[in-house]
């Protein structure tokens, strides 16, 4: 199962689409993929997809090749019914974590998750969130961070 739902999916399709044409071209695709730690050039990704652009269907029928691409070179094949689909729900959780630590200390800082979600352009600044409140609603030992336990429990909520 994969960290992020469709409406996590259409809110980053749609901060990518900036004419909102309804399309993604692959500039903006590849702008994503660099982001997250995936390189191509856009010859392959031009190859990879055979098409200038990615409506939304396509992008997440996109995102779900890429996610089971990844599932595979981790070893595994997703089965939800099986434990090994909680193994690999567990392993997207933690490659998932690494996204937001970024000093790799263990712990998700304010700082960290703010820093993540500019990268994404999914956080807003006229918003009015705060980050320390969107740590503090699962910090439950209250140190003003969020370890392991503490982001999976806040990942079930969001993909459930």
């Amino acid at each position: 199962m994969s960290p992020l739902g469709t409406g996590d999916l259409h809110r980053i399709f749609e901060n990518l689409d900036k004419n909102g044409d309804g399309q993604v071209s692959l500039e903006e695709l590849n702008w994503l993929l660099e982001k997250i730690g995936i390189h191509h050039s856009l010859g392959e990704l031009e190859l990879s997809i055979g098409k200038p652009s990615l409506d939304f269907d396509e992008f997440l029928f996109f995102y779900d090749s890429i996610s089971s691409e990844e599932t595979m070179r981790s070893g595994g094949v997703e089965s939800r019914e099986s434990s090994e689909g909680d193994v690999n729900q567990e392993t997207d959780l933690a490659e998932a974590f690494k996204v937001f630590d970024l000093n790799d200390d263990g712990f998700i800082s304010c700082d960290e998750l703010q820093s993540v979600l500019s990268k994404l352009e999914l956080w807003d600044e006229r918003s009015g969130r705060d980050c320390n409140s969107m740590i503090r609603a699962y910090d439950t030992n209250n140190d003003g961070k969020l370890d392991f336990e503490e982001f999976k429990s806040m990942m079930s909520i969001t993909i459930s």
